[in-house]
């Protein structure tokens, strides 16, 4: 979260709106925020922090673990119409990657913008794809490995 919260300008610049869900209790993250973040990033983590106790949002987005009582780690990225368009699930000993979330956030909005479709590793600038009949057999010839980044 400190990472995410790092990068709060540029998600800002995107128009990225950051929510942190989690089963713990306000006070928890309170707590969290005051003793973790704030120490790992100036000012904190800056977006809300929802207590989803019940784990009511864990099971809407697959991702609560009744057993444990918990919401496994994870990230959404959803657009402007509310629907998912990617996520992210890792188990609590591999950390997420920011960088990642801003690439896909960035390619997610080209091809909203464009229609385009964008390749595996795509990156601002980089080569594109444009849908058609045309294209079925021949992405070879419009896209090459070495653009993967």
């Amino acid at each position: 979260m400190a990472a995410v919260a790092a990068k709060k300008a540029e998600l800002d610049e995107l128009g990225v709106e950051v929510l942190a869900i989690s089963t713990n209790s306000h006070f928890v993250h309170k707590v969290w925020q005051e003793q973790e973040l704030s120490k790992m990033v100036e000012g904190g983590f800056p977006w809300p922090m929802v207590a989803d106790t019940t784990g009511r949002i864990g099971r809407a987005y697959g991702v609560y673990d009744e057993q444990g009582g918990v919401d496994i780690r994870g990230r959404f990225i959803i657009d402007p119409d509310g629907v998912i368009q990617a996520m992210e699930v890792l188990t609590p000993t591999v950390g997420r990657n920011v960088n990642e979330l801003i690439r896909q956030v960035k390619a997610y909005q080209h091809v909203r913008a464009t229609g385009e479709v964008t390749p595996s590793g795509w990156q601002p600038g980089k080569p594109t794809l444009k849908p058609s009949p045309a294209l079925v057999g021949m992405v070879w010839k419009e896209w090459k490995v070495e653009n993967a980044g």
